[in-house]
């Protein structure tokens, strides 16, 4: 499952890099779920959009919850159950299909993260036993509450 080809940075040039849309999902872990999952290329996007518009409002409760393993300025990566995503998908009707094609998409994000972080290996070994979630935040650095956020996610007051 490696793509150690990948530079792990965002907006390489690699020509993978597509519109993202509203979901922080890109690049090289778009196309690799794309042709990899068991469902249209063109349905992976909307099905990611649909996660981060059930996710991006939860992102406190995953910040108090979860063990978060990135915090960028527009999106945060955490390590959750792995039948975690099977409470999102029943929740948003998904099929199995779809379901699996969007943990597909954001393992392969974790992964990406790791590999420009310098700790693919640490994330590797953590998806053996735990899910990847990627949730998208506001690029200014404000939480949904509207307070700041420092660089480790924290509040920042």
């Amino acid at each position: 499952m490696s793509d150690d080809a990948d530079s792990g940075t965002r907006g390489d040039g690699d020509g993978a890099e597509q519109d993202t849309g509203p979901y922080p999902i890109e690049g090289t872990a778009l196309v690799k779920t794309a042709a990899l999952a068991s469902v249209p290329a063109a349905r992976v996007p909307k099905l990611l959009a649909r996660v981060q518009a059930d996710l991006g409002p939860r992102v406190d409760a995953y910040r108090r919850r979860y063990e978060r393993i990135s915090a960028e300025s527009d999106r945060e990566t955490f390590l959750v159950e792995p039948d975690h995503w099977e409470a999102v998908g029943d929740r948003l009707g998904f099929s199995e299909r779809e379901r699996d094609a969007v943990v597909r998409a954001h393992e392969a994000a974790v992964e990406r993260i790791g590999s420009g972080s310098g700790r693919r290996a640490e994330f590797d070994t953590a998806l053996e036993i735990r899910s990847g979630v990627v949730i998208g935040v506001d690029a200014d650095g404000v939480d949904a509450d509207g307070d700041d956020v420092d660089a480790d996610g924290g509040d920042g007051d």
